[in-house]
């Protein structure tokens, strides 16, 4: 019989795999195969068996996936114990290889594929709570600021505890400390045996120095790399091998074997004996390989913590607290305190706590840390500033507008976060070999030993288990592992910091593949900024300024930059408007409503078809005349009569044409739409040296122009910043928003530019260009190492150089090949980008 099931927990085809074979283990179950896509598991089985003994096998196997019936909702208290387990979407700490993808987990360990490390993700609240101490009484904490009560000194913030990575670091150094400390003297009392008349051999026989060594290794083997075997055996448990399985079958074997040998030298033959008739003991390799991983270990927990780097940089940026004002007084206050609407005070150089409008005075900010601009920005009264950036030499006054979570600081820090623990499809090549790669060794490992113990010179056995243990040793699936994920953490900060936020793996694998870029015109080449030059009217007896009015109620429902800029020039002159009824916009052509009882129009030509009113001929020739100029501009109709219109200007960005050129001089093919007129249109591009674009196009347009490029063959990236863009923006091969944009663009998009300038573009193309190579180059220092590393470590030299490789030098070479690909990846942090 079959049946389907729905599974729950997934989220990688390592986690299908694992369901698959924990399933296909429970007895009575003929073939099972789970599809990742549907989430569901269609299972044969001999007789009829209960959902229960599917569930508790799950369950046994680590609890992280759940089974339930089709049409049924999962058991809410197994959810609950699973996302206990996994912390799925609420834990802190994350698999730095992506084992079961975004997968989190709420308390530091091992990973529960790979073995390894799991490591903290850096999300903590920007801003967040900060306790008090007193200096003198460090028994005293409190959540506010104040005095303390015993004597009456101020408080002040008490030094964050140390992070789980930091308290990982220093138990493996520990660790690392004792291992060293007892392997010495193994290392020391084997190696005595290459000295002439060995004096060591004076004071005791060898038999009770192989006893020494055997007592000296248990405080390595049993406390100091004990986590080594346990993790060797949970992978053999799960038969999710990795390189722990390696060190524990390799480092296991040569222990177990001397131990035997030393209490039971009888049972092996001569060959494995010394002169004086004791069995051949290897403490010395198990201990120094264990030491030595474990130094790897170490190596690369104090090499990852760079990796984050970017984000720990970041957290540092927004101050602990705010100076508010409240009625004209002055209180600092915890900055998780400050609420939307507060009143702060900024003094010169402090760092500007929330985001928030200026209201009060002028200034220069520094921005460098999140936009990667270098030159500070003059801010005056109206002008949005960010938490985290620095104050110039000024004070001001700010109203706070997005607080704690909210703000530009604190959502690079989630969205570096998310993207660094998402997977870019490169690395699918990496999890595919790693999949055949540990099953291959351990038979490599097996040939080895029956080639030496078979054809070997004598001692053949001694000769073919110390080979079959280097081949074991030296093959580390960690490197091919690490190779892009490590490269994708440091990108993905480095983009941070120069303003480019990149909100998965994917799109900057795919960023370097791009021939296409479609730019949207206002507030992507254009400031998007426009302001209002002259309002026309049309009819006699109907004056300027009551076309003004007619145009600012209509705009005052509108989000589009252009009505904004409309509103914003009523609002300068002091004038005031009526209320608009049935508002309504039309996509790409403009907006329509009631308004003092008439049915009024705003927009371009199709918007006045649209509302069935004729443009007079004298008006569109002075309306192309404008265009011409680069200008926008937006017809009134009432009742169907063209009344006037509005001429609208909108400067492009200064740093747009260096941009596109510098695009095009990287083989970038630069395509403009936009939903302005043809006239307008061919002026911007023309003054931008774009060559190709197209004009007066609804959302659906830009849709089906990107999905005709992508129909070519084409990879295309498309950078807008409104509502209009977004469908545009989510079917392109790269969404780039501007940051100064929507959040509806924003949210379409797969790589964000804080600054809203299209340089930006040009730093993630060099970006996802110097990511990719390091990847690539990743990957073939790992694919390398270990073609090259098991053929030496199994003796294929010997038979021409008589070189063989020892399991310490195997264990030593597999324990910096790692490091050695983070140490690569590291290299992004200094790269430069901004060229």
């Amino acid at each position: 019989m079959k049946h389907t099931y729905h599974i729950h927990g997934m989220s990688c085809n390592g986690c299908r795999t694992h369901v698959e074979r924990t399933l296909n283990g429970v007895p009575g179950v003929v073939k099972a195969s789970v599809d990742l896509e549907k989430a569901e598991a269609v299972i044969e089985m001999e007789g009829h068996i209960g959902l229960d003994v599917f569930s508790n096998a799950l369950e046994a196997d680590g609890g992280h996936y759940g089974i339930h019936l089709p049409g049924t909702a999962p058991d809410p208290k197994k959810l609950k114990k699973e996302s206990a387990n996994t912390g799925q979407g609420t834990g802190t700490f994350y698999c730095p290889m992506h084992c079961e993808g975004d997968t989190t987990y709420p308390a530091a360990g091992d990973c529960p594929v790979c073995g390894m490390d799991l490591v903290e993700e850096q999300n903590m609240l920007v801003g967040g709570r900060t306790a008090y101490t007193c200096p003198m009484h460090p028994e005293v904490v409190q959540e506010e600021m104040g005095s303390c009560p015993i004597c009456g000194m101020d408080l002040v913030p008490m030094a964050p505890e140390a992070s789980a990575e930091e308290k990982s670091y220093i138990k493996l150094r520990h660790k690392f400390g004792i291992a060293l400390a007892f392997t010495l003297p193994i290392f020391i009392i084997a190696m005595s045996e290459m000295w002439p008349n060995n004096p060591l051999y004076t004071v005791l026989g060898v038999q009770y120095w192989n006893y020494i060594q055997f007592a000296l290794s248990l405080p390595v083997v049993f406390y100091a790399t004990w986590m080594f075997f346990e993790r060797a055996y949970r992978s053999l448990k799960t038969w999710n091998l990795n390189m722990f399985t390696l060190i524990g079958i390799g480092a296991g074997v040569a222990w177990t074997f001397s131990v035997f040998g030393l209490l039971f030298p009888d049972f092996f033959p001569d060959q494995f004996k010394t002169d004086s008739g004791t069995v051949h003991v290897y403490f010395e390799a198990a201990t120094v390989i264990l030491t030595l991983v474990l130094l790897g270990q170490l190596l690369e927990a104090r090499a990852h913590g760079k990796t984050n780097a970017a984000v720990k940089e970041l957290l540092q940026l927004a101050p602990n607290t705010a100076v508010r004002v409240v009625q004209g007084k002055e209180e600092t206050v915890s900055l998780d305190a400050v609420e939307r609407g507060d009143i702060l005070r900024v003094k010169p150089g402090e760092k500007i706590p929330v985001d928030g409008v200026l209201t009060e005075g002028a200034t220069s900010v520094d921005e460098a840390m999140i936009t990667g601009e270098p030159v500070p920005v003059q801010k005056s009264v109206g002008d949005t500033v960010r938490s985290g950036t620095i104050n110039g030499n000024r004070s001001f006054l700010m109203r706070a507008e997005k607080v704690g979570a909210d703000t530009l600081l604190s959502q690079i820090v989630q969205m570096v976060n998310e993207a660094s623990r998402t997977r870019a499809p490169i690395q699918n090549l990496a999890d595919r070999v790693s999949g055949y790669f540990v099953p291959a060794v351990v038979l490599v490992a097996v040939i080895t030993f029956v080639v030496w113990a078979v054809w070997g010179p004598e001692p053949a056995y001694v000769y073919a288990l110390v080979n079959a243990i280097a081949v074991l040793i030296i093959a580390c699936p960690c490197a091919l592992g690490l190779a892009t994920p490590m490269s994708v953490m440091v990108g993905v900060g480095k983009g941070a910091q120069n303003g480019v936020l990149i909100k998965n793996a994917e799109a900057l694998e795919k960023m370097d593949r791009v021939n296409v870029l479609i730019v949207d015109k206002t507030g992507t080449l254009t400031e998007g900024k426009p302001t209002v030059t002259h309002v026309v009217s049309a009819v006699q007896g109907l004056e300027t300024n009551k076309v003004l009015q007619y145009m600012a109620a209509l705009n005052q429902r509108s989000e589009h930059p252009l009505a904004a800029a409309t509103v914003a020039h009523a609002q300068a002159q002091d004038m005031g408007y009526a209320d608009v009824l049935e508002f309504q916009a039309i996509t790409g052509k403009g907006v329509q409503g009631q308004v003092d009882g008439k049915k009024a129009s705003l927009g371009n030509v199709g918007m006045m078809e649209h509302a069935g009113a004729t443009v007079p001929v004298a008006l569109k020739e002075a309306a192309l005349a404008q265009q011409k100029k680069g200008r926008t501009v937006s017809f009134l109709a009432l009742d169907k009569e063209v009344v006037g219109y509005v001429v609208i200007g909108d400067r492009i960005k200064k740093s747009s044409a260096k941009a596109v050129a510098a695009l095009q001089n990287k083989g970038m093919e630069v395509i403009m739409l936009t939903g302005d007129n043809e006239h307008t249109a061919a002026a911007v591009a023309k003054e931008m040296n774009v060559r190709q674009f197209k004009a007066g196009l609804l959302p659906e347009d830009k849709l089906r122009e990107v999905k005709r490029l992508q129909e070519k063959g084409k990879t295309v990236a498309m950078a807008g910043d409104g509502i209009n863009d977004a469908p545009a923006l989510a079917q392109s091969d790269v969404g780039i928003a501007m940051g100064t944009g929507t959040d509806v663009a924003i949210e379409s998009a797969a790589m964000t530019l804080v600054k809203g300038e299209l340089h930006g573009i040009v730093r993630a193309r060099n970006l996802s260009h110097k990511v990719m190579g390091n990847i690539k180059q990743n990957l073939f220092f790992a694919l390398l190492y270990n073609t090259l590393g098991v053929p030496i470590a199994a003796g294929v030299l010997y038979p021409f150089f008589g070189i063989l490789l020892s399991p310490m030098i195997a264990a030593a070479a597999m324990s910096f090949s790692s490091v050695s690909v983070i140490a690569n990846a590291l290299r992004l942090r200094t790269a430069k980008i901004d060229v």
